[in-house]
């Protein structure tokens, strides 16, 4: 049997993989050969998850050893092969490829068919792939290319130099008092 599995990304338009796999191949098998297609370092916590028709997570499949998800027995890419948990044609699966901003691959089991192929291979690859890590956090606004963010330059801390003391308001302020305690 071959299994032919189906990646994409809803991040770029027309970014499509497929791979052929034997079914006794492990997640590790697959989680190299996506690395390998769209050439990502092999240095980031990935995990792939099981998932049902709504893309709900299910059974996580880790790159090492982690014991901290009650609800599902722990298991590792390099034990756990294909057919443990891709049992029929369209079952779903994500690839979380930056796990600090929850990044990844919708991957579906697309064909079972006929056939003998020694681990894993991309068969087919359409468009660019989505760089591995992103580079900006919503909080902290955008990474310039000093590596600091935004709000950061020296010029404007804190907005300090938009600061004006004659536009402070101070009505409302003058009730308050700091001398008996009662604010502590």
């Amino acid at each position: 049997m071959i299994y032919k599995i189906t990646f994409s990304c809803e991040e770029v338009d027309g970014f499509r993989m497929v791979f052929e796999a034997n079914p006794d191949s492990t997640f590790l098998e697959l989680h190299k050969a996506i690395l390998s297609a769209v050439k990502y370092t092999d240095d980031q916590m990935t995990s792939f998850f099981m998932c049902n028709d709504q893309w709900e997570k299910g059974q996580e499949v880790t790159l090492v050893e982690m014991d901290n998800n009650f609800e599902y027995d722990n298991m590792v890419m390099e034990e756990t092969h294909l057919n443990d948990l891709m049992l029929e044609q369209g079952q779903r699966l994500i690839y979380i490829f930056d796990p600090m901003f929850e990044r990844y691959f919708f991957g579906s089991l697309r064909e079972i068919v006929a056939g003998d192929i020694e681990g894993v291979r991309l068969a087919e690859k359409k468009g660019r792939a989505p760089k591995q890590l992103q580079t900006d956090d919503g909080l902290a606004g955008i990474v310039g290319k000093d590596g600091r963010a935004e709000w950061e330059t020296e010029e404007d801390f804190y907005g300090d130099s938009a600061y004006d003391a004659e536009e402070l308001d101070m009505e409302g302020f003058q009730d308050l008092s700091f001398e008996d305690g009662s604010m502590f």
